[in-house]
């Protein structure tokens, strides 16, 4: 019976520098070789997932954007698209009670510079994805978004609490980030609708994540693994907890399940 893993990507297969360990390639790789499938399942929405080292790994497919769009083996399986006028009108709330704001989306991301004056996550995304970076300003009759995610720390948490909770999912990070998924959808339906699809028991799904993003994927999966440079409460909330992504954590975690032994 094959079995499918599914791994974070901040944190977890790369760090902050895009460092990815090479026992982490070789990992994943001798996993697929036993007949398994890897999947990269990122809160990034796919327009962010670019870098080609990462890429060239060779997943057998992608569930990006907190669950709302999948992909298997280069094929878009499932995508959940908020409609254009959802997008304008979360955009201006968000705004409008302090939260800088990146609209995510299938092919681009959306912010406005003057927003992210000095943040260096905001210049490692200009560098990283280049022309995908479009202003929200001056955009507004091509959005194509599928989630968003904003900084708080100007922000009045609780009226965007009040506000959003109805139509989304509220991930707050200690960052303070926040990120804003449409109802229903999250990492967790993702890797359930990905066993349904390929045939994979629910029990014979690995997990693997460092950040509270990652936690209904903790839920729904079989398995839970979080890295060892996860937080003591996303630690907490795992079954197994591997070392760190720099510790080799991904290759001793899949030897630990036996997804690395010959069938």
């Amino acid at each position: 019976m094959k079995k499918a893993a599914f791994f974070d990507i901040d944190g977890t297969i790369l760090d902050e520098h895009n460092y990815i360990p090479e026992s982490t390639v070789q990992g994943i790789k001798k996993m697929q070789d036993q007949g398994n499938y890897a999947f990269l399942c990122t809160g990034r929405s796919r327009g962010f997932v670019q870098n080609r080292n990462l890429l060239d790994i060779g997943f057998d497919g992608i569930v990006s954007g907190c669950g709302t769009m999948i992909e298997f083996r280069d094929e878009v399986v499932f995508y959940k698209k908020i409609e254009p006028d959802m997008v304008k009108k979360t955009a201006v709330f968000l705004k409008e009670n302090g939260a800088a704001v990146i609209m995510e989306g299938r092919y681009s991301l959306y912010a406005d510079a003057d927003d992210f004056a000095g943040d260096s996550f905001f210049e490692r995304l200009r560098q990283e994805i280049g022309p995908g970076l479009r202003p929200i300003t001056g955009s507004e009759d091509s959005y194509e978004v599928s989630k968003f995610s904003c900084t708080l720390e100007h922000a009045d948490l609780e009226k965007l609490k009040q506000g959003l909770s109805n139509d989304y999912e509220l991930l707050i990070h200690d960052i303070p980030v926040m990120e804003v998924v449409p109802k229903g959808h999250s990492k967790g339906t993702g890797i359930l609708k990905v066993c349904s699809l390929l045939n994979v028991a629910v029990e014979d799904s690995y997990a693997f994540g460092d950040s509270i993003n990652d936690l209904p994927m903790f839920e729904a999966a079989g398995h839970s693994i979080a890295m060892g440079n996860a937080s003591e409460y996303v630690r907490q909330k795992a079954s197994y907890v591997t070392d760190t992504l720099h510790q080799d954590g991904i290759y001793r975690a899949l030897e630990h399940f036996g997804l690395l032994e010959t069938a």
